[in-house]
């Protein structure tokens, strides 16, 4: 008896239980839809940071022999000019930390006889703003002649900064000056733009923020990779300059379209 009662209670559970509903063949194919398009975005990830990682490491080592000592770079003393890299300019007109070290740099190979003539390059786009002028000025206090300063107003990017460099100024060798994490992008962008190109890093301090700047500096090099492929103009051309004259050509200009260089 007790043998007939306890198996017809499990019978009575096993009939309350309810078994789960099977999914539907529209829901399985909406499942098997959502996995393919995770896979998919996953292999989209894997290889864009491959192909991030990739660039960044051939634009460094393409160009790591070419990054110099100051002594290497006044052994060669055959540059046509030294390109300086403009950025921030404070509201008073001086240049900010990092843009003093790189003229610092620029002026200390000037007067090294490096080069015959200095290429400040940067933003003066608008009245207001004007980081050319500012690079020329403080030369100029350092000792350097107007006449060997040259500004290029529409040195917008690095990619720009080069190419009006090569196709404004005519310059064929040159030594250019940044800080070392942007170094190796400039001096990539100028060989792949045809000119011989060294650098010299202009790292007297450690900056602010510098790693945010390498964060953004690994996607630039990942964009000019491109630009150097498509070779688009730049914002502006204008007439050619020759760094065989005088650098006072380039004075009190702006960067618009009926004034460049």
């Amino acid at each position: 008896m007790n043998i007939q009662k306890a198996v017809g209670k499990f019978c009575t559970k096993l009939k309350s239980l309810r078994l789960p509903k099977r999914k539907s063949p529209r829901c399985l194919q909406a499942n098997r839809s959502r996995k393919r398009i995770v896979i998919a975005a996953c292999c989209c990830l894997m290889t864009g940071m491959f192909a991030v990682a990739g660039i960044n490491g051939w634009v460094m080592h393409s160009t790591t022999e070419r990054i110099l000592a100051p002594e290497q770079a006044a052994a060669a003393d055959d540059y046509d000019c030294i390109i300086v890299l403009g950025c921030l300019v404070k509201d008073d007109g001086t240049p900010s930390d990092m843009l003093r070290d790189r003229l610092d740099r620029g002026i200390a190979l000037y007067q090294q006889n490096v080069a015959p003539k200095i290429l400040m390059s940067g933003d003066h786009g608008q009245p207001e703003y004007d980081e050319v002028n500012a690079m020329k000025q403080y030369a100029m206090d350092a000792g350097v002649p107007s006449e060997d300063i040259f500004m290029d107003h529409a040195g917008f990017s690095t990619y720009e900064t080069m190419y009006r460099a090569k196709e404004v100024f005519g310059a064929e060798r040159v030594l250019v000056v940044t800080q070392e994490y942007h170094l190796y992008r400039a001096v990539y962008i100028a060989q792949q733009l045809g000119m011989q190109a060294d650098g010299v890093t202009s790292d007297y301090h450690s900056y602010y923020g510098q790693g945010k700047r390498d964060f953004r500096e690994v996607l630039a090099r990942c964009k000019d990779f491109v630009m150097c492929i498509a070779q688009p103009e730049p914002t502006y051309l204008g007439e050619t300059v020759s760094l065989a004259g005088s650098g006072d050509i380039t004075n009190d200009q702006i960067a618009t379209a009926a004034q460049i260089p």
